[in-house]
């Protein structure tokens, strides 16, 4: 009996080893397969294929595989800005390349600085004799933006093409509140901090109409001026004016409105839209479907074009999305994960850095842990150079002032300079229930902060004067790095936010350029010559592709979503973004924050502030921020 109880353990030992190992190769394959980076495909003689369905943004947000399987829901697509301007100057000197095709059906929208980028890089194909071609179902702002840039712009007859302009409508909560006994109570510095004004006003104050106006004007005038100079046969101004007018003279036909107006160039369907590409291109040797011709993917084109990495190196550090503390990112600026890509890198032998920024702010004390450590690049005598992308506000103007100069565009959209917070309370919303809060308490702030007995008035002061001494921190911070007196700042600051033209004048910034610019600036300044430097983009793998399990759902969600629609299908659309809308404001009222340095209401694209889920979890840094932790657990 011994012998045998020694076998049959013997022979389950063995078992128990089998299954361990299956196991372990079973989630080595699914690991393998959810990371794997399929091959793009290659680039074939005719056009250059660039489907834009999703968002263009700065920097691609991060995609957990396991959890978009989960969730029942696919991602939004991303194209990073500088890939597809990479493509585009690729494909007017490649032989290979004979035209170039936006499908612009599924295009969800890009920020101003990332769509006159992209058309400059269409005009330079156009310039080396090559056709630009874009075809959608629908044309907003962003997608004419593109399309102004185009040779020739097709339309579906059964699509539309409507120009609505900068501006719209915010959300104010205060008589919400008001009803559901609820106190936001409110710390900020300056008059045009109107972050705040959703949770204690009703409406849009002067001061913020006045301010946020110029604003949306300037870019409005930057749109028109582009447009009507890639369009001039374009009849812009009997578009935006008299929209009701225009349509009718087509029997409300839309697409017929739009072919009059000068807005595109042709209707037709696809089918006729890839014939004309086809003359253009040549016909597609493996497909006889109707509509197909001669193409390569964007993916596959990218791809195949060899990778700079000669000379001297220039770091490039990227922060996009909101500012939180933590380690939360890419696609959302973590302080923690930022600062330690520029810690890391200070030993990698960077002749200079370039600290590339498209974000409306967020967490101050983020914003400071990514400053000190541009800073220790100034401190080893590294020339730091910044450049503005779409939005560089608040706290994103406080993570450039270690630098030694600042580029941005007319468009960009800056300052904001001034910091707030909101913490609500309960006090009312708890008697209206029968619940009361009452003990002893040794000191004023004994018990503070207490969401249900009330804020006393000590611990309402200390609150702040929190807020007052960051803000003068930040003024003092600007006002060193831009030569100026702190009383000037302060007269531009108060959260006033400007775009590019004007934040120049008033000495925000130092000269105009992009990306690009700011490089050469750089690479000149650490003694490069000519060409003879490369771009590290810190924290970026060298892949250019998302994993296999991404392009699965995303390619799932394109298909899903079909084409832009009719105006009755925008209009739905527009309801479902409202409900995420007022589910993202209630988040950023109860959330874990502490003292905000952030630009509610600047004009952002898509993808450039946080979702919600994205955000950091780290307990937050910083006195308000314990407070609203405690309140929130």
């Amino acid at each position: 009996m011994n012998f045998v109880g020694k076998v049959w353990k013997i022979l389950v030992g063995i078992k128990d080893g089998l299954v361990l190992l299956f196991m372990l190769l079973f989630f080595v394959t699914l690991f393998a397969a959810l990371s794997a980076r399929p091959n793009p495909g290659k680039v074939r003689e005719g056009a250059l294929l660039i489907e834009l369905s999703g968002v263009v943004v700065e920097e691609k947000s991060v995609l957990d595989p396991i959890a978009a399987l989960l969730s029942g829901s696919a991602p939004i697509e991303e194209y990073r800005a500088r890939d597809v301007v990479r493509a585009l100057d690729a494909a007017a000197e490649d032989d290979r390349i004979k035209a170039v095709v936006l499908d612009l059906t599924t295009f969800l929208g890009a920020g101003h600085v990332h769509l006159k980028d992209i058309g400059e890089a269409m005009d330079r194909v156009r310039k080396a004799k090559k056709p630009v071609l874009t075809y959608a179902v629908g044309y907003a702002d962003d997608h004419m933006r593109l399309a102004a840039h185009a040779s020739e712009v097709w339309l579906d007859p059964q699509g539309l093409a409507l120009i609505a302009g900068p501006g719209g409508y915010n959300l104010y909560y205060a008589g919400l509140l008001e009803k559901l006994s609820v106190n936001a109570r409110v710390y900020r510095v300056g008059e045009f901090k109107a972050a705040v004004e959703p949770w204690s006003r009703t409406s849009m104050s002067d001061e913020a109409r006045t301010n946020i106006g110029g604003v949306y004007e300037a870019l409005w005038d930057e749109w028109k001026a582009n447009v009507t100079k890639a369009r001039p046969k374009l009849a812009l101004d009997r578009v935006t004016g008299d929209p009701v007018g225009w349509i009718a003279e087509s029997g409300g036909n839309i697409a017929k409105a739009a072919l009059a107006a000068g807005l595109v160039d042709k209707l037709g369907d696809r089918v006729a839209f890839g014939a004309r590409v086809a003359e253009l291109a040549g016909k597609d040797p493996w497909s006889e479907k109707p509509g197909s011709f001669a193409s390569s993917s964007f993916e596959a084109f990218l791809a195949d074009q060899p990778a700079k990495r000669k000379g001297k190196a220039i770091g490039v550090v990227t922060i996009a999305g909101e500012i939180v503390d933590g380690d939360a990112g890419p696609g959302v600026a973590g302080g923690a994960r930022i600062a330690d890509l520029l810690d890391e890198a200070l030993d990698d032998d960077l002749a200079a850095l370039v600290v590339r920024v498209d974000s409306p702010g967020g967490s101050a004390t983020a914003s400071e842990e990514i400053r000190r450590a541009v800073q220790r690049y100034r401190d080893r005598k590294i020339p730091v150079a910044v450049s503005f992308g779409n939005v560089a506000a608040s706290g994103g103007y406080w993570v450039s002032m270690s630098s030694d100069r600042i580029f941005a565009e007319p468009e960009t959209i800056t300052g904001s300079i001034g910091v707030f917070a909101v913490i609500p309370t309960f006090e009312r919303s708890a008697a209206r229930l029968g619940v009361a809060a009452d003990g002893y308490r040794t000191t004023p702030l004994s018990g503070q902060p207490n969401p249900v007995a009330g804020f006393t008035p000590e611990m309402d002061a200390v609150l702040q004067s929190t807020i007052g001494n960051t803000y003068r921190e930040f003024l003092e911070l600007v006002a060193k790095a831009r030569s100026m007196p702190v009383e000037k700042v302060d007269a531009i600051a108060q959260g006033q936010v400007w775009d590019g033209g004007t934040a120049r004048q008033n000495g925000l910034v130092d000269a105009f350029g992009g990306l690009p610019d700011a490089l050469a600036w750089a690479a000149a300044k650490a003694g490069a010559k000519d060409d003879d430097w490369h771009a590290v983009y810190l924290g970026e793998q060298e892949a250019n592709y998302d994993s296999l399990i991404r392009q699965l759902v995303t390619r799932d969600s394109a298909a899903r979503a079909g084409h832009n629609g009719d105006l009755f299908a925008m209009t739905a659309r527009r309801s479902e973004a409202l409900g995420e809308r007022i589910l993202r404001d209630s988040e950023r009222l109860l959330g874990t924050r502490g003292v905000q340095a952030f630009c509610l209401e600047c004009p952002v694209s898509s993808g450039t502030i946080a979702a919600p889920s994205a955000r950091s979890t780290a307990r937050p840094d910083g006195l308000l921020a314990l407070f609203g932790w405690l309140a929130a657990n």
